[in-house]
């Protein structure tokens, strides 16, 4: 037993050197293995070009066409390449390179429908400014006040058409001038109240059917603008009414042009403040001119 040493440690003799494995035979050597599907793909007919023309596009490993550009293409514009000299810019495989400072698709001006809007053109305008621009410089004026809320000249100038709207028929021009004044007086209130509702609902509808047309304005302008364009259109035709009577042939008249004129001012103002075509601002507009063609001008027309 002294003879054997008899422990945990590790075995110093030496460790026999395993056998190595010889690699595998390639693929399809004889006794090998065989070579796996897409190596046996071969690659697409060449079909032949009529007059000798150049030869296909190189194919890559697996029998797919190369995309990384036609080394046999040749440069266009007569050799002289793009606008930087490049004689292969805008060709597969190549770019071209432009300044940080240079706009290669243009200047920026085309019109794009529901696109960022723009700042606004210019300061706030005075409500007398405001007012008299409507009338003398439309475009101008609802451009520059595309942004900010108008309902300060909108609800006044909106209540005071309705208290006079009422004399503008005949029917209710007689039942108000006949009541006494304390049934008159809460009759006219009533009515101015119900014109500042309704044009806020009118306003309403326009913006939104705007919107559903791809248009970027603001709710606020466009509904403050829409009372004033309502109430400031129908002030020739109510100045008249009130002394000549409703059925006068000039009444008549006055009303179709004022409605007339105010389509225009209503396609001119959702175009300026939604950024739309003049067709589409019309078709926005159409339900208010409906709405106010058949509750005021028809009345008297």
């Amino acid at each position: 037993m002294a003879g054997f040493r008899i422990g945990r440690g590790r075995d110093n003799r030496s460790r026999q050197q395993q056998p190595q494995q010889a690699p595998p035979p390639p693929y399809g050597a004889a006794g090998g293995r065989a070579a796996p599907p897409y190596a046996q793909q071969q690659p697409p007919p060449q079909w032949p070009q009529a007059g000798g023309g150049r030869p296909q596009q190189p194919q890559g490993p697996y029998g797919e066409p190369e995309y990384f550009g036609d080394p046999y293409q040749q440069p266009q514009h007569g050799g002289q390449g793009g606008p930087h000299g490049d004689p292969y810019a805008n060709n597969p495989g190549h770019t071209q390179a432009f300044s940080i400072n240079e706009d290669p698709y243009g200047d920026g001006a085309t019109y794009r429908a529901g696109a960022a809007a723009a700042a606004p053109a210019g300061p706030r305008l005075h409500w007398k400014q405001l007012l008299s621009g409507i009338v003398l410089r439309p475009g101008p004026t609802f451009w520059q006040m595309r942004d900010y809320p108008v309902w300060g000249p909108a609800l006044v100038v909106t209540f005071l058409y309705g208290l006079l709207a009422i004399f503008g028929f005949d029917k209710a021009r007689d039942e108000a001038i006949n009541a006494t004044i304390s049934a008159a007086v809460p009759y006219v209130l009533t009515t101015a109240v119900a014109f500042v509702i309704g044009g806020l609902i009118l306003g309403t509808v326009t913006h939104t059917l705007a919107r559903q047309l791809g248009g970027d304005g603001a709710w606020q302008p466009t509904v403050g603008f829409s009372m004033l364009i309502m109430s400031i259109t129908d002030a020739p035709r109510l100045v008249f009414a009130l002394f000549l009577g409703g059925e006068n042939s000039l009444v008549q008249v006055l009303g179709w042009a004022t409605w007339l004129a105010a389509g225009a001012l209503f396609t001119s103002m959702v175009s300026k403040s939604h950024d739309l075509p003049w067709p589409k601002a019309l078709g926005a507009s159409a339900i208010q001119l409906i709405a106010l063609l058949s509750i005021i001008k028809l009345g008297t027309i």
